[in-house]
């Protein structure tokens, strides 16, 4: 779930980290008047929770009130998910001597926290192609205490010293402990500048909080006055996806989810997990074009893979669809091929005609190709790999 700017730069504040003076506005003509209570340059950034407007294209810097009334203007008018930013928020810009960057996030692989710094401003995983030798990293617990010493051995690998090493010091363990106090997926303070007094200050950020840690950070989030029905979903939820999920809300047996709409033609019904995501990119990379996301797993009852089913293939645009799953899925193959083709039938189409591809995987396998076999389905096992059954469906629809 993701932090607005305004929020994360809240949490910070509380935490002891310097941040701009700034306010929001949900007009131009607020902007014009905080701008020129601020006094001096300004940057006007666009509360988004998009990936790509987050990235390039929120924010505007003005000179003058006037500047920073047009640029919130402009803002407002941007598409955040098929919805309007939130606000605008109008900041000062102080000059720079050095800019440096900070983000702390999971390591997979190391299945630890981490902390990763550069001696530049901007996001981590582009500094890191272009200029590696600038970023740096230190791996702390989840567990035990956090350590200042390590927030100190990462700033005096940034070749900080003295009062610099002891302020940037303060700043990385602050973020460090919000990020574990607050249950963080990442927390990204991509600009951080030092000042002409010696002082460091956390210029632009955004934060995530994992989602089932919501519960925990009740008090947070009513300090933040977020709602419990704001999910902060990238995009606002399309008709087919609100009924995705009242599929899985209606029925606690299994899993149905979560379900994603594209303008693709190939409806996908997916098991085990990961395999969701893999098919997906593999219907791409053979040139077809995935109507959906929707994973299916957890012994559904027959009745959940008949409804998912019957979404996917009423979904405009949708002529056939591919069902397949992981190599590794515990679900019953069985089950979900009876619900899949009883869904087709009561549609009034014959399953062999709707379903291109099922790739069996799963327990009870014997039995669904039995059931696969009735009703002249075409189907392949774990010896063909998810790419390849992918490709075949893409053949067989016409991309």
């Amino acid at each position: 779930m993701r932090l607005y700017e305004f929020e994360t730069k809240q949490v910070l504040a509380e935490r002891g980290i310097p941040v701009p003076k700034s306010r929001t506005a949900n007009s131009g003509a607020d902007a014009e008047k905080i701008a020129a209570e601020i006094g001096g340059p300004v940057v006007v950034k666009a509360q988004v929770l998009s990936p790509g407007l987050l990235k390039a294209g929120s924010a505007k810097a003005a000179a003058s009130p006037a500047e920073a009334r047009q640029a919130a203007e402009e803002l407002m008018q941007l598409d955040d998910g098929g919805r309007p930013p939130k606000c605008v928020l109008v900041e000062a810009r102080p000059a720079a001597a050095a800019e440096f960057s900070l983000a702390v996030t999971y390591d997979g692989t190391a299945k630890l926290p981490v902390m990763i710094a550069a001696t530049t401003a901007g996001n981590l995983e582009d500094i890191a192609e272009t200029n590696p030798d600038r970023v740096k990293k230190r791996h702390f617990s989840a567990l035990l205490p956090f350590s200042p010493y390590t927030a100190k051995e990462l700033a005096a690998s940034l070749d900080l010293t003295g009062s610099d090493l002891n302020r940037m010091t303060a700043l990385f363990s602050r973020a460090a402990q919000a990020f574990l106090d607050h249950d963080f997926t990442q927390l990204d303070v991509s600009t951080i500048a030092k000042l002409d007094d010696g002082s460091f200050i956390g210029l632009d950020c955004y934060s995530d909080i994992e989602e089932e840690g919501r519960p925990r950070q009740k008090k947070l989030l009513d300090r933040l006055d977020i709602a419990e029905s704001d999910t902060r979903a990238v995009k606002e939820p399309t008709a087919f996806e609100i009924a995705g999920k009242k599929i899985d809300d209606d029925d606690p047996r299994g899993i149905v989810g979560p379900v994603a709409e594209f303008d693709g033609n190939i409806g996908l019904v997916i098991g085990a997990g990961g395999g969701s995501l893999t098919l997906s990119d593999a219907v791409r990379k053979h040139g077809g074009k995935p109507a959906n996301y929707a994973a299916i797993g957890g012994n559904p009852s027959v009745g959940k893979a008949v409804e998912l089913t019957k979404l996917v293939l009423t979904k405009a645009g949708v002529d056939k669809i591919a069902v397949m799953s992981n190599v590794v899925s515990n679900t019953r193959a069985d089950l979900v091929a009876r619900g899949v083709i009883k869904a087709v039938i009561e549609l009034g189409f014959e399953p062999a005609e709707k379903i291109v591809m099922f790739r069996v995987p799963g327990a009870w396998e014997a039995d669904a190709v039995k059931i696969l076999n009735k009703y002249g389905v075409e189907y392949c096992d774990r010896t063909v790999s998810i790419s390849e059954a992918a490709r075949r469906a893409v053949e067989k629809i016409g991309g």
